[in-house]
């Protein structure tokens, strides 16, 4: 039977004040998909991107929105086989926006993005863990390799996958070096495992950095991008790679390609999304793999700044985009 449920749309580009509520009619599950009743959603910046119309792939309006949650299975459709009613699971960001969104009481999504809730994780940190940690291990371990003794400059990293990229450096024997433009947040990324903090904007920063990375480091992991990743390039150590993923600086048609540092010194600069992971049966089996098992030995935990009750999504949205929280932004649901 359809049910009738709460979802968040917008019909407008815009800032966070475009979201809106409405009820809508829920259809039974297609093929292959399943209905859950959604317990927390993770908020992450492409969301706010795609609202604003800055993201790899724009709205059809009144558009839908949301890729992170964890919630409780009500019911399966045809040809669902590895799910059942009652299971807890997380949803990973394996589908378009224009298709499904898990900002709702109620959502269909296709079985074929979801995984099982680990073990040990209430609703509010599953919903933190996936993203963040899929991103960071896709970028440090899949792509670059990361291995004890490298050392990874992070940047933007009071952010969940900054957080998580520090947690898996961490994890394989790197040393990870946080970046940030805020001053306030030096101690609490070195009480999350940075081993040094350098301050982005700060008029010591090139020789914050050389301090900080000596000869150099194997890998940058920056989701700002735009004319700042210049001096990122320099501190890369020969041979070295940019990896950039984000567009926070809202300037990204404006990174330059750092010529002089990259012939001198022999770097590679890549892009990356998290998606090329999750389309990879095989890749995305083994970061779930050595997530799992982290979480387990308590090596990588999620790290929740706010959490938000879903009647306040706007201002979870404003929060989000304050780049005050230090972790992840998660909305409560249901329960």
């Amino acid at each position: 039977m359809p049910r009738q449920t709460r979802v968040v749309r917008f019909s407008r580009i815009g800032g966070p004040e475009v979201l809106s509520f409405v009820r809508e009619t829920l259809a039974p599950p297609a093929s292959g998909d399943v209905q859950l009743r959604i317990e927390a959603i993770g908020l992450n910046r492409a969301e706010a991107a795609f609202r604003a119309d800055q993201y790899i792939e724009s709205p059809s309006l009144p558009a839908r929105i949301g890729y992170e949650a964890t919630g409780i299975i009500e019911a399966v459709g045809p040809g669902v086989g590895d799910f059942r009613a009652g299971d807890a699971v997380c949803v990973l960001p394996m589908f378009s926006m224009n298709r499904y969104g898990v900002y709702a009481q109620h959502a269909n999504v296709p079985a074929a993005a979801l995984v099982h809730r680990p073990d040990g994780l209430d609703a509010l940190d599953a919903a933190a863990l996936w993203m963040a940690h899929m991103t960071a291990w896709g970028a440090l371990v899949d792509i670059a390799g990361l291995c004890a003794g490298d050392t990874v400059l992070i940047t933007a990293a009071s952010s969940s996958v900054g957080l998580a990229a520090i947690q898996i450096a961490r994890a394989v024997g790197a040393r990870p070096v946080a970046m940030t433009r805020d001053a306030g947040k030096r101690e609490a990324l070195l009480a999350h495992g940075a081993e040094t903090v350098v301050i982005s904007g700060a008029a010591d920063c090139a020789q914050a950095l050389r301090a900080a990375t000596g000869d150099g480091v194997r890998l940058v992991f920056d989701p700002v991008a735009g004319p700042a990743i210049t001096p990122l390039a320099d501190a890369l150590a020969p041979g070295g790679l940019l990896l950039v993923y984000g567009n926070l600086g809202g300037q990204a048609e404006h990174t330059p390609f750092p010529f002089y540092a990259a012939v001198g010194k022999g770097l590679s600069m890549r892009g990356y999304l998290v998606f090329e992971i999750l389309r990879d049966p095989e890749r995305c089996a083994r970061g779930r793999r050595f997530i799992e098992h982290q979480l387990r030995t308590g090596t990588l935990s999620p790290v929740i700044d706010r959490v938000f009750d879903f009647d306040d999504i706007v201002n979870a949205h404003r929060y989000l985009e304050s780049n005050q929280q230090i972790g992840k932004v998660v909305v409560r649901v249901n329960g």
